[in-house]
């Protein structure tokens, strides 16, 4: 899927709301929560109502004409650059 946009975690798994609100996908938590309850994300292009899914590398997730694929990083690698 190159019209993907890549996201890297540093651990797994990590909870399908979660993603969505970090991700800006959705506003809040609770908008993040709505929109899975209500149908409107496919993770691997299945519908997914289950808010807690656990996300882990390789998933995508589409959502609002937005498609992301989730990657894992080694934690111990990764560099705050703040």
């Amino acid at each position: 899927m190159s019209d993907a946009r890549e996201v890297e975690i540093t651990k797994e798994p990590v909870e399908l709301y979660k993603i969505l609100k970090f991700e800006g996908m959705a506003s809040s938590g609770a908008e993040a929560k709505l929109v899975i309850a209500n149908g409107l994300v496919l993770v691997n292009g299945e519908i997914e109502t289950r808010k807690r899914k656990k996300i882990v590398s390789g998933d995508i997730i589409e959502f609002s004409n937005e498609l992301i694929k989730i990657k894992l990083i080694d934690g111990l690698d990764y560099q705050y650059r703040g």
